[in-house]
């Protein structure tokens, strides 16, 4: 079985002057510090990509610059499912007995390494080429048409969606490093600048600087592997056959099955969320929270530190921050710190079982993982 036995971050924000390399590296020797390794017991790499440095080989790159002899290098591309499709690969390689140790990497300078009018344009292109594209959305605004059905069919409103946000920046302010700290509340989200209707500049995660590293490694580590899935029906929002169910359920049952267990096992979330429908949609269709019921369960207090289901403790991409492949990897390494028990004044008491997912493009490509305390 595999284990994830250190977790390293930059902390995200802006950091000027540090490249998508610079970022990877601070990243990574904090992970191998908290795993108490040296560079020369790492034998296997996993890297993300960066729409910022998009080379052709960027596992060889940064093994080369960060002094590895990889004996397995790959760089994988799953959009905000990355991170969990990364470490996912690591655990199958080790229990193959491919590698003994695998560093797992993303980071990207996404809020200094780029224009704003670049990184629309990049983003942009998740649409469909012919069907989606030519028509003038981006990332926001078909998130935007997903929120505008829930909202129709559940008979919500967006002060349902902004619990979401308020709930993330309160979690942020215990966790050092995050790009948002600032406390706002639900009348604040709605009062936000308008990014495409029904969400607000505050339902959407900043973009952010940052880097966040793992290592996976088959001997004992602090926090088990237990079962992982993933599920992949669709690219493009405009092919999506059900909105209801997008696969992210599907992938969680896989991780379930592999693992043993059921939801009921499970005692803390770190669950993508890089919009406030995202968090909603996928907690509702996981099977945590009932359709049309995530925003009640965060009014009565289930996702704080003090409920049942503690989830994003970190902050999540809404407050932490969301630097690409790094954002979703930061959800990985705050579940395997809870179950560490290092994570600091955020720590909370007495969990065993953590549920991590990972949701790429619009709602296409989803990843979940399954960890338990060793």
């Amino acid at each position: 079985m595999a284990h994830i036995a250190g977790a390293g971050d930059t902390g995200f924000g802006r950091h000027e002057g540090r490249s998508t390399i610079d970022l990877m590296t601070a990243a990574a020797a904090a992970a191998l510090a908290d795993a108490g390794l040296a560079r020369g017991d790492i034998d296997g790499l996993v890297c993300g990509y960066s729409t910022t440095h998009p080379h052709l080989m960027l596992a060889t790159v940064f093994a080369e610059h960060f002094g590895l002899d990889p004996a397995y290098a790959h760089a994988v591309q799953a959009g905000g499912a990355t991170g969990c499709a990364m470490t996912m690969l690591a655990a199958r390689l080790v229990d193959a007995g491919q590698c003994r140790r695998i560093l797992v990497v993303g980071a990207e300078n996404r809020a200094t390494g780029q224009s704003r009018d670049s990184a629309i344009q990049t983003l942009a292109q998740v649409g469909h080429p012919d069907f989606e594209v030519p028509f003038g959305a981006t990332i926001p605004a078909y998130y935007a048409l997903l929120a505008s059905r829930y909202l129709h069919v559940h008979g919500l409103n967006a002060a349902d969606l902004a619990e979401f946000a308020v709930l993330m920046r309160r979690h942020a302010a215990n966790c050092p490093g995050a790009h948002q700290t600032a406390p706002i509340t639900v009348a604040d989200v709605l009062a936000s600048k308008p990014i495409a209707a029904p969400l607000k500049l505050l339902d959407c995660c900043p973009i952010s600087d940052g880097g966040v590293a793992l290592v996976v490694q088959r001997e004992a580590g602090a926090a088990r592997i237990l079962g992982m899935g993933q599920a992949h029906r669709h690219q493009h929002i405009s092919h999506a056959a059900d909105l209801t169910t997008t696969g992210a359920a599907v992938a969680a049952g896989r991780a379930f099955a592999e693992a043993g267990i059921g939801r009921e096992a499970v005692d803390f979330l770190a669950v993508y969320d890089s919009f406030t429908i995202t968090l909603t949609m996928l907690l509702e269709e996981i099977g945590f929270a009932p359709r049309g019921g995530a925003a009640a369960m965060a009014r009565a207090g289930d996702f704080g530190p003090a409920g049942r289901l503690p989830l994003n403790t970190h902050g999540g991409l809404l407050a932490f921050g969301h630097c690409g492949v790094g954002g979703g990897m930061a959800h990985i390494a705050e579940a395997y710190r809870q179950l560490a028990g290092k994570a600091g004044a955020r720590q909370v008491a007495n969990r065993r079982t953590a549920f991590v997912h990972g949701d790429g493009g619009v709602m296409s490509s989803h990843v979940s993982l399954i960890l338990g305390a060793a």
